[in-house]
C-alpha cells in the first residue's frame, strides 16, 4: 500500500483549475486525500491490488477524474480491471464510479485517439489479441489498430509527435526492433535528447539476461538506426547495470520496468534522466542522476550528445535499496527537484525521499501548461474555459543562447502513462543561462482524423523564468487560443535590483558631493564679492 501511493504523488501533480482563472495546487492536502480515498478503496476490496493511477477527463465535464487500474490477487498477472471514479465539484465520490466491462492484459495508455481533447483510453482487452480503444466521453469501444503483431507486456507505448508536425499520433503508430543482440528490453521514452525541436526515440537494453551489460540507444524517426549513448556503467572498480523486470507471477517481490525518468536538472536546455543501477557483483541499487553532455566519442557523434552517469551525487547515494526516482518540482519554481521510492525494511514496506535541487547556476527556464479549453457547462459569454491538463499537446522554443547561436527545445505533454512513467502535467523547457527573451513558442493539439490543418499556435517575445498557460478554445481557430504568462523571479532578479540599487546610491553620493562643494564654492564667492563692495564703498 505504501509503494502504491508514491503512485499517488503523480496526482498530486494535477492542479485543479477552475473556470474564470482561478489556479491552485493541493500537493500536500491532494497526497492526504488519496491516501485516505485508498484505505476506505483498499478496505472495500481487500481481494484487488491497485497497480495504477492517471488522473483525467474522461468525460469532458471540465472535472478532474480518476482512472484506477487494479489487479485480482487470485489471477496473478493477467487481467487488469479499470474503474473510473468520477469528479464533481473538485471532489471525488466513492459511490460514483464506472466499472469498465472489459479487462486489460496489461496497463492502458491514456491518449486523446479522436482529437476531442477528452482523454481516451488504449489498451490491449482480453476478450481480442488486437489493441482496443474506448473513446472518452461516451464511453464506447472501438478497433484501434489493425495489427498481427502482438503486443510486448510489459508496453512502453507512448502519445507524442514524431514528425514535427505538432500533432501526437493521428492514427499514425511507429514500431522500431530493438537493437540486434539485446537480451532485456526496458521502457521506451521520449525526448528532445540533442536540442534540435524534434523528439527522439530513448531506450534503455541490457545485452544479457542478468544485465551485465548495459546501455542506453536513440533513434529518430526516419532514421533505422540506434546509437548508443552511455555504454559505460562502470565506477572504478565497480560495475553497475539496470535491475532487468521479473515477470514471475508466482513471485512476491515487486519489480519495476526499467525505466528512464526525464527532466532538465540543470536547465541547460538538454533533458537529463534517472535511472535506478545495481550493483553487478553485489546487491545494492541505488539511484543515479545520467546527465547529458557533449559527446565525447565516436560512437555517438550523429547526435551530438551523450549520458554520464553523475556517480558522485552524494545525496542520492545515501538512499539504499531505491526501486523508483523521478523528478518533480517541489517548490513551484521551475527547478526540476527529485523524489526516491526505496524499500524498508521489508519487501512490503517503502519510503519516500525528496531531494531537493541545489543547483547554483542561474540557468532560465520556460514552464508550459496545455489546458483542454472544455467548459463543465454551456460556456457563459465572454468567459474563456480552462479545463484540466491534457495528454498530447507539443511544445516547442526557439531563442538565441548566450553566444548568438539559434538554441531550438522541445517536449510533448503527459505522453506516457502507464507502467511508472510519472510524468509531470507540465513541462519545464531549460534555456540554460541566456536572458533572451524567447523568440518563438509554439504550442500544438491533438487533431480530428481526417482534419488536414494542424492546430498549431505561435508566441513571440515570451519572458524567461515564466509559467505560461495555454487555453486552447476553441479548438479549431488557434488564432484564438489564450496564454496566460505568469513571471517567476530568479537570483539574477535579486542581483540586478541590488546592483541597480548600488548603482543609484553612488551616483546620488556622486551628486551629493559635488553638490555640496558647489555649495561651499558658491559660499565663498558671495563672500567674496561682499568683501569687495564694502572695499569699493570706502
Amino acid at each position: 500500500f505504501i509503494f502504491y501511493s508514491s503512485i499517488y504523488f503523480y496526482f498530486s501533480l494535477f492542479p485543479p483549475i477552475l473556470e474564470g482563472g482561478n489556479f491552485f495546487h493541493v500537493h500536500i492536502c491532494t497526497i492526504i486525500c488519496m491516501w485516505a480515498f485508498l484505505f476506505v478503496f483498499n478496505s472495500r476490496s481487500l481481494s484487488v491490488t491497485i497497480t495504477s493511477v492517471v488522473p483525467g477527463d474522461y468525460d469532458g465535464d471540465s472535472q478532474m477524474d480518476v482512472l484506477l487500474t487494479t489487479q485480482a490477487q487470485n489471477h496473478g498477472k493477467d487481467e487488469l480491471s479499470v474503474f473510473i471514479f468520477w469528479g464533481h465539484n473538485q471532489t471525488l465520490d466513492l459511490n460514483h464510479k464506472t466499472m469498465l466491462n472489459k479487462t486489460f492484459l496489461d496497463e492502458p495508455l491514456v491518449m486523446d485517439f479522436n482529437g476531442d481533447l477528452i482523454p481516451d483510453i488504449f489498451g490491449v482487452t482480453s476478450d481480442s489479441s488486437k489493441p482496443q480503444i474506448l473513446l472518452g466521453g461516451n464511453l464506447s469501444w472501438h478497433a484501434a489498430l489493425e495489427t498481427q503483431s502482438k503486443m510486448y507486456i510489459p508496453h512502453s507505448h507512448a502519445f507524442i509527435d514524431l514528425n514535427n508536425d505538432f500533432t501526437a499520433g493521428n492514427s499514425v503508430f511507429y514500431h522500431l526492433c530493438p537493437p540486434s543482440g539485446v537480451k532485456v528490453v526496458g521502457q521506451s521514452v521520449f525526448a528532445d535528447f540533442d536540442g534540435d525541436g524534434r523528439s527522439e526515440h530513448l531506450l534503455p537494453v541490457c545485452e544479457d539476461t542478468t544485465c551485465q551489460k548495459s546501455a542506453i540507444y536513440v533513434t529518430k524517426l526516419g532514421l533505422d538506426q540506434w546509437i548508443p549513448v552511455l555504454q559505460d556503467f562502470r565506477n572504478k572498480d565497480t560495475l553497475w547495470g539496470f535491475v532487468p523486470y521479473q515477470n514471475d507471477k508466482s513471485s512476491t517481490e515487486i519489480s519495476f520496468p526499467i525505466t528512464l525518468h526525464i527532466g532538465d536538472y540543470n536547465m541547460d536546455g538538454y533533458p537529463d534522466a534517472l535511472a535506478i543501477l545495481k550493483n553487478t557483483s553485489g546487491s545494492n541499487q541505488q539511484a543515479f542522476l545520467l546527465e547529458n553532455v557533449p559527446c565525447n566519442n565516436v560512437s555517438c557523434k550523429s547526435v551530438r550528445r551523450m549520458f554520464k552517469v553523475f556517480w558522485e551525487l552524494s545525496d542520492l547515494n545515501q538512499i539504499k535499496d531505491a526501486v523508483v526516482a523521478t523528478f518533480f518540482d517541489i517548490y513551484e519554481d521551475g527547478i526540476l527537484d527529485i523524489i526516491v521510492l526505496s524499500k524498508g525494511y521489508s519487501n512490503k514496506d517503502f519510503a519516500i525521499h525528496t531531494l531537493k535541487n541545489n543547483f547554483e547556476a542561474d540557468a532560465y527556464f520556460v514552464k508550459v501548461i496545455v489546458l483542454s479549453g472544455l467548459c463543465s457547462n454551456d460556456c457563459p459569454r465572454k468567459i474563456t474555459p480552462f479545463g484540466v491538463n491534457q495528454p498530447g499537446p507539443y511544445i516547442m522554443y526557439t531563442t538565441v543562447d548566450a553566444n548568438g547561436y539559434l538554441k531550438n527545445g522541445s517536449a510533448g505533454q503527459l505522453s506516457q502513462s502507464a507502467h511508472f512513467a510519472l510524468q509531470l502535467p507540465y513541462n519545464v523547457l531549460g534555456l540554460g543561462r541566456s536572458a533572451n527573451f524567447l523568440d518563438h513558442l509554439y504550442v500544438g493539439i491533438p487533431r480530428p482524423l481526417g482534419e488536414k490543418s494542424v492546430r498549431k499556435q505561435e508566441w513571440t517575445a515570451i519572458i524567461p523564468n515564466s509559467q505560461l498557460i495555454v487555453i486552447p478554445y476553441p479548438h479549431n481557430v488557434p488564432r484564438s487560443w489564450s496564454a496566460k504568462l505568469y513571471l517567476t523571479p530568479s537570483n539574477i532578479v535579486l542581483l540586478t535590483a541590488i546592483a541597480l540599487i548600488g548603482v543609484c546610491v553612488f551616483i546620488l553620493a556622486i551628486i551629493g558631493i559635488l553638490h555640496w562643494q558647489e555649495k561651499k564654492a558658491d559660499d565663498r564667492e558671495k563672500r567674496q564679492e561682499a568683501h569687495r563692495f564694502h572695499f569699493d564703498a570706502m
